[in-house]
């Protein structure tokens, strides 16, 4: 990717993030959008998103890859890892080489390890003293994030982070815990559209995300509808 390219790829990226302040929006695509862009313009192998419910509890949301989301679901199982250091503090975690994490993160090192990932960096969505999740960096190589792209991945973070507290601010707590669960089961029927076109196609997961994601986008629906009628056999992709 160009400079021209990137720069390109990050305005229209930020554009998209700002409409969460002025229109309805579907928080799965959003954040789906964060980690694709990541990937594009950061020099990473892979992303991932976790965003906390109204408790406090993480789930996973966004991933660019079958392989960060395990690594993201096997953090929130073992209770330890990078990620969740990162929500728990509300301050970036860098780990360059993950062979050397802390012990109390063997499982997480031995999952990354064995999915081809060395590096992890993991982002705060936080405004002030509130963080609500994790945007996360996964690199195949050992190395430090440089500076310009930490830079990028916490305004992007940011961004997402303002759009995503606005909602709530100006919802009533009831629907704010609705629409959450609503975010939470539509990644939960993504995951399960993506094992029935890899199932009938004889494809890889990622694979068959990437053929929901392309009809979504060509028929302009939402990626969670296109999901759902996946999985009650309304479509057949």
């Amino acid at each position: 990717m160009t400079a021209a390219d990137r720069e390109a790829r990050l305005v229209r990226t930020f554009a998209t993030l700002a409409d969460t302040l002025v229109d309805a929006y579907d928080v799965v695509e959003l954040l789906q959008t964060l980690v694709d862009t990541c990937v594009d313009v950061l020099d990473i192998s892979a992303a991932g998103l976790m965003l906390a419910d109204t408790d406090g509890a993480l789930d996973v949301i966004a991933s660019t890859s079958e392989a960060s989301r395990l690594i993201e679901v096997l953090q929130l199982d073992a209770e330890a890892g990078p990620c969740l250091a990162c929500f728990t503090t509300g301050e970036p975690v860098s780990c360059a080489d993950i062979a050397d994490v802390p012990a109390a993160w063997a499982a997480f090192r031995t999952g990354a390890v064995a999915h081809g990932f060395r590096s992890v960096h993991a982002v705060p969505l936080r405004l002030r003293a509130t963080v609500i999740g994790t945007l996360n960096l996964f690199g195949a190589e050992p190395g430090e994030l440089s500076a310009a792209n930490l830079t990028v991945a916490r305004a992007l973070a940011d961004v997402a982070t303002i759009g995503i507290l606005h909602e709530r601010n100006v919802t009533d707590p009831d629907t704010v815990t609705t629409q959450l669960r609503a975010t939470i089961d539509s990644r939960a029927v993504i995951e399960q559209a993506k094992g029935v076109v890899s199932f009938t196609r004889r494809i890889g997961i990622d694979e068959a995300f990437g053929i929901i994601r392309h009809h979504a986008a060509a028929t302009g629906a939402h990626l969670s509808d296109v999901a759902r009628a996946i999985v009650e056999r309304r479509l057949r992709l």
